[in-house]
């Protein structure tokens, strides 16, 4: 749908005759939603995106003296009338393209004002992510609609360590703490490895089960009874699920396993976050596959590095659009290799940095307390990992009503009746 005024639609079928149109012009008014943009974007379109500085007034001044592209991604924060300034902007661009819309507000009345009155095609709000361009952005670019697998129910990350030792389990627990008790979402941690579950329940306080393992053998028995007899309550909205067989006790996951039990704890919780561990089985395998976002956490060395390259190389699944966040854990300034130089030597963009915080952090991980709680870096890097997840504005909001009392948007990756709450606005 294109913007329109009062005069009448404002995009409409292009007309004949008229040459092609460039493809993506893009304007934003800060260099991390630059950033995030062009990285996102980079794998929707094989054509060249033109992104520039500016804001909505600038992209106004530009389409005024020259041609408009078929798809222009304008910014409106900061603003100080955005409708208006959208309304400029329909007088100059052209008939045929698609307006993308980045903006502060949060609330469900400025969307459908936006989205519905002046037929914006998409709306996104700051803090933008990978995963929240990619998947209200990506399809209009790449003119693909996205499976309906995997926009029904809650979404999954899946958390692998590049080799053992990295600290991903300590990363996959915190974040599940920060989604289902900080921001008060229905979160599972599923503990992948059936032999070593006990790691995962020490750091969240809690004890492990043996559902896990009777899941992967006899998927037939998976429902949302057995799910709710299975996992362990950490808190009123923060569960775990794992088990811990002795070793030398061999598994068979049944075919399909993964996926029933992927799908069931969907339909129960907003966030799914499955811990994988470096030694993959093909069951991990499956595990990475139906995973919406994946999370590579590596070491600053340069076996951490090699090994997180082949993990990064194991190719996407089928919901899984953008490459996976790469966290690099432990990192002294003083020692190791350098977000830069990985980067430099490697091509690979580390995401998040967690520092390295000595063996008091280890001790009072030890102690059955989420270090998220007692950390203060810490804790802004995994705020930072979920925003980077899907987590959004929700994680500054709560999902609470706006003080002004109109309903705020929230996280537009949690699921309103089934349905993301973008799409769920009446």
């Amino acid at each position: 749908m294109g913007m329109s005024t009062s005069s009448g639609p404002l995009i409409a079928d292009q007309p004949l005759g008229r040459r092609q149109r460039a493809g993506v012009i893009g304007f934003v008014n800060d260099g991390q939603s630059h950033a995030v943009l062009r990285d996102a974007l980079s794998a929707y379109s094989s054509e060249t995106i033109d992104l520039r500085r500016g804001d909505v007034r600038t992209a106004t001044e530009v389409m005024a003296r020259t041609e408009s592209p078929d798809i222009l991604i304008v910014d409106i924060s900061g603003v100080s009338a955005p409708m208006q300034a959208l309304s400029n902007l329909a007088d100059v661009v052209e008939p045929g393209i698609q307006v993308l819309v980045i903006g502060d507000a949060v609330d469900v009345d400025f969307y459908r004002q936006v989205t519905r009155g002046l037929g914006v095609a998409e709306y996104i709000f700051k803090p933008i992510s990978r995963e929240m361009v990619g998947r209200y952005f990506g399809p209009l670019i790449s003119r693909q609609a996205i499976p309906v697998e995997a926009d029904r129910g809650g979404r999954m990350v899946a958390v692998i360590g590049a080799r053992g030792g990295v600290g991903a389990t300590t990363i996959a627990a915190n974040l599940a703490w920060q989604f289902g008790v900080l921001s008060n979402r229905h979160t599972v941690l599923v503990e992948a490895d059936l032999h070593r579950g006990a790691a995962a329940a020490m750091l969240l306080g809690t004890t492990v089960g043996s559902g896990l393992k009777m899941a992967l053998e006899r998927p037939d028995r998976i429902d949302s009874l057995f799910i709710e007899r299975s996992a362990q309550a950490v808190s009123g909205r923060l569960h775990l699920l794992a088990s811990e067989e002795k070793f030398g006790v061999r598994t068979e996951p049944a075919p399909g396993a993964a996926q029933r039990l992927i799908e069931t704890l969907r339909l129960r919780y907003n966030f799914v976050i499955v811990d994988i561990p470096p030694v993959a089985l093909l069951n991990h395998f499956d595990l990475l596959d139906l995973a919406h976002h994946r999370v590579v956490v590596l070491d600053p060395s340069l076996s951490g590095l090699r090994d997180a390259l082949r993990v990064a190389a194991i190719p996407n699944g089928p919901f899984q659009p953008q490459r996976p966040t790469m966290v690099l854990n432990r990192y002294d300034p003083k020692s190791g290799l350098t977000p830069q130089r990985i980067e430099a030597e490697a091509g690979i963009t580390v995401d998040i940095t967690v520092a390295d915080l000595g063996s008091q952090f280890t001790q009072y991980s030890n102690l059955g307390k989420p270090a998220i709680e007692r950390f203060k870096p810490f804790r802004q890097a995994i705020l930072d990992l979920a925003h980077e997840v899907g987590l959004g504005a929700a994680v500054e909001s709560g999902g609470a009503a706006a003080s002004s009392g109109r309903q705020k948007l929230g996280n537009p990756f949690v699921r309103l009746l089934g349905r993301s709450s973008a799409s769920a606005v009446p």
